[in-house]
């Protein structure tokens, strides 16, 4: 066994805790321990003492502000130092879904988003859905689509996010095929009899294609250069995989279906559009119940 899996959990959530304050806010104080866990002036030493036998070379004491700074050599140990990571983490705290204790600046900086209208699941909508996953049982629904409302039965068997709107993907037993249906516009749902299918069959779901995105073609040089750091390119270029059931709200979320954009307006496009549309007619022809 390692000393790493001796360690408590609570200890290496300090040491976590630590590090992430030394890299992202440039400063800590014992205190901070003692009122972020509720731990003692004792323990708090402790664990300051152990964190600089393991880490020294990240910590240094300035005695003139009694306060611990980062070194020069400053590299995480206990955190993978990551900027999406800490950005979600303030979205979500803006978004009501993170508390403030878990968002560990001592004192936050400036923020603010535009507003994010966020659509509506009933817990006990998802709540049955994630058992009849679970159960591979099916559910019988009143769904609303742009047309009409009509009752449905489904046998879901994956949740996914579009990055505007939670879906379940589910085999519609009136149909006969794999679908996605959106969260939110389930107003009914109850539960139904075990379900006949096999997860493996949504072929759409299982299969993955690789997204070939490149800036738009009619940007200028130094245009092209900036979306490529925006999206962190390489060579020109950022291959993103994804579900081939995922790929379609994706080029639409990103307008890469829509060539008369105008350059400035598109950034980017989609290199393999062609192929990711074939794919997809396959994979659908190929998708059958169990």
């Amino acid at each position: 066994m390692t000393s790493d899996e001796k360690r408590p959990w609570t200890q290496s959530r300090r040491f976590e805790f630590i590090d992430w304050k030394l890299f992202w806010e440039g400063a800590l104080n014992r205190s901070d321990l003692e009122e972020t866990f509720d731990i003692s002036t004792p323990q708090a030493s402790v664990d300051l003492r152990r964190y600089r036998e393991l880490a020294g070379e990240n910590i240094e004491y300035d005695a003139t502000n009694r306060v611990f700074r980062p070194s020069p050599k400053m590299k995480p140990s206990f955190i993978q130092a990551s900027a999406d990571r800490l950005l979600l983490q303030l979205r979500s705290f803006l978004t009501g879904a993170l508390p403030r204790r878990e968002v560990w600046f001592r004192d936050l900086p400036p923020i603010d988003m535009v507003p994010d209208i966020s659509r509506h699941v009933d817990e006990k909508c998802l709540r049955l859905i994630l058992e009849a996953i679970r159960s591979r049982c099916s559910v019988e629904i009143r769904y609303q689509s742009l047309t009409n409302a009509r009752v449905r039965e489904i046998a879901p068997h994956a949740i996914a996010f579009d990055g505007y709107r939670w879906h379940v993907r589910a085999w519609a037993c009136d149909r006969g095929d794999f679908r996605d249906f959106v969260l939110s516009r389930i107003d009914q749902i109850h539960v139904g009899s075990k379900a006949e299918f096999d997860p493996a069959d949504d072929v759409e779901w299982t299969s993955k294609i690789v997204l070939d995105l490149r800036p738009h073609p009619g940007l200028s040089a130094e245009q092209s250069l900036a979306i490529q750091r925006d999206y962190a390119m390489e060579n020109g270029r950022r291959e993103v995989e994804v579900r081939l059931s995922m790929a379609y709200y994706f080029i639409k979320r990103m307008n890469l279906d829509l060539p008369d954009l105008p350059p400035a307006r598109a950034q980017i496009c989609l290199a393999n559009l062609k192929e990711v549309k074939r794919a997809l007619e396959k994979a659908r022809g190929r998708s059958m119940g169990g």
